[in-house]
């Protein structure tokens, strides 16, 4: 399944993100919260973030491929929607405000393509048929 690329790219991201929180509360010994270290915060934020955005996303991109959607428009929701996450990420964590925008406009213009595409291949015969 070609969804199951992206799927993966976007776990390496989450844990990325999670291996970044690890460090700084560890630096800063801090078991909950974020004892209000601003590092720890934005961390605590892009994070959130991602976990916020990507299962929805990757559900949105799998359904895609199961609904029948060709593998170039699989691949290219995928690659957008990595490379958003990437830039928002960026953003967020260099206080970029503009990569930051950049990487939200990106994302939410993925997600709306791949409910387009959703909406397009979905199995409208199955759904509106009442034959048990």
């Amino acid at each position: 399944m070609v969804s199951s690329l992206y799927i993966v790219f976007s776990a390496l991201i989450l844990f990325k993100l999670s291996l970044e929180v690890i460090k700084l509360r560890t630096q800063y010994q801090v078991t909950y919260g974020d004892a209000g270290f601003c590092e720890l915060q934005t961390a605590l934020r892009v994070q959130s973030n991602a976990i916020e955005y990507i299962p929805i996303s990757m559900l949105l991109l799998l359904m895609m491929e199961m609904n029948g959607a060709p593998v170039w428009a699989i691949h290219l929701c995928g690659l957008i929607f990595i490379i958003a996450r990437i830039f928002h990420y960026f953003g967020l964590k260099h206080r970029e405000r503009t990569w930051r925008h950049f990487g939200q406009i990106t994302t939410y213009s993925s997600m709306i393509l791949m409910i387009l595409v959703n909406i397009y291949y979905l199995p409208w015969i199955q759904i509106f048929s009442f034959d048990l």
